[in-house]
């Protein structure tokens, strides 16, 4: 006996937890991806290249940059809408929601929080609009899980700033018109607004990956940049600046990740039912049903805690804490299923012809990338006993 099937968070209704205009938003971005991301992304993953300038206009049009800050151009909207419409672009692609989640999480997030008047003045509005690019200036090649170490410093030159330094695996770094840059001075670890065209900066592009192809991937180096004393973040000192503006980051991920997952699975089950074997399709073997059902069921639950977190942040009221458990467990799973999924579409599986490839390699930096799979499980751990366990 054969019935229609359904989608896979269909089975949970997730829809039923949904505002009508959380819903709108939703689609919006969906339909935006269907149309302009899908089409070309698997050509911009293999020529390791996409059009980011052009991309963050298309983005500003459609009030996705910046979209969870008020004021200065930026839509204002919920967490929860923000972390659909990460899920949507990350559907399309992990760097494409990487650009989008850099400008507005991590550049954008770190002026309107922590900024001068006329730094949000100054920069806000025309990164909203995607007219202007910004990057983020934190991990360097020896200090990841750890930017406490980190040897970028700047120094006092009567009212001015010194930069000296660099910083590794930077999204949009080639591409920024500003960074926000986190270093080392007499006064802590603090943070700047560096124009990009500012003498002694520079920014290469990194080649040869394997994943996240379809992004921008930069070093940043500073050699004796001066920066006026205005450059400075005024309203933040010490480790709580960064790692703020990594929780709203880490946030989207919670979300984002399952639409990857989610494309995963939903191009595994299309596959399954059109792919026959022994004359049957093999969506009928109990072992791909097994495999199937198992995705569903983790993709299910991973999409229950992203809008708990979100509902939680809507109300502030979420913790670093609950972030990591988001963090953790939808990047865990959504590599998980994307395995997964590539297994039942066997060759085929290995080709950009189809997503799950292409998915799954951007997954292992996702994994990665702002808080290891390593450090959010301490972070937990920490919560769960009161000892600190990072040394």
């Amino acid at each position: 006996m054969s019935q229609a099937p359904q989608a896979p968070l269909a089975l949970l209704n997730i829809d039923h937890l949904l505002s009508e205009e959380e819903r709108a938003i939703r689609d919006v971005v969906r339909d935006f991806v269907s149309r302009r991301i899908l089409p070309q992304v698997g050509d911009w993953f293999e020529a390791g290249s996409i059009p980011a300038r052009e991309l963050a206009l298309e983005f500003g049009d459609l009030g996705l940059l910046g979209m969870h800050l008020d004021g200065y151009g930026c839509a204002g909207m919920s967490a929860v809408a923000y972390g659909l419409a990460a899920m949507e672009l990350e559907a399309g692609d992990s760097g494409i929601r990487s650009l989008v989640s850099v400008q507005g999480s991590l550049a954008m997030y770190a002026i309107h929080a922590f900024g001068s008047q006329e730094h949000k003045d100054q920069w806000l509005p025309g990164m909203a609009r995607g007219e202007l690019i910004g990057c983020f200036g934190l991990t360097e090649a020896d200090f990841g899980s750890n930017p406490s170490g980190m040897r970028t410093n700047a120094k006092r030159d009567g009212d001015d700033w010194i930069l000296d330094g660099s910083k590794m695996w930077i999204t949009n770094g080639t591409v920024a018109d500003v960074a926000i840059v986190w270093a080392q001075s007499d006064d802590g670890i603090r943070g700047f607004v560096v124009p990009t065209n500012t003498p002694g900066f520079s920014a290469t592009e990194i080649h040869k990956k394997m994943s996240l192809r379809a992004s921008v991937t930069a070093e940043l180096v500073f050699d004796s940049v001066r920066l006026p004393a205005d450059a400075l973040l005024p309203n933040v000192r010490g480790l709580r600046g960064p790692l703020a503006c990594l929780n709203e980051a880490r946030f989207g991920i919670a979300f984002g990740t399952l639409g990857a997952a989610r494309d995963c699975l939903e191009t595994a089950i299309s596959y399954s039912l059109d792919r026959e074997q022994f004359d049957q399709p093999i969506a009928g073997f109990q072992l791909t049903q097994k495999k199937l059902a198992d995705m569903a069921v983790e993709l299910g639950k991973g999409m229950l805690l992203a809008l708990h977190l979100g509902r939680l942040k809507d109300e502030h009221l979420i913790t670093p804490e609950q972030i990591s458990i988001g963090k953790l467990n939808n990047a865990r799973e959504a590599l998980a299923i994307a395995r997964e999924c590539r297994s039942i579409l066997g060759g085929n599986g290995i080709t950009l012809e189809y997503p799950v490839i292409r998915h799954m390699n951007n997954l292992e930096s996702v994994f990665t990338y702002e808080g290891t799979n390593e450090m959010h499980t301490l972070v937990i751990g920490q919560a769960l006993t009161g000892l600190a366990a990072f040394r």
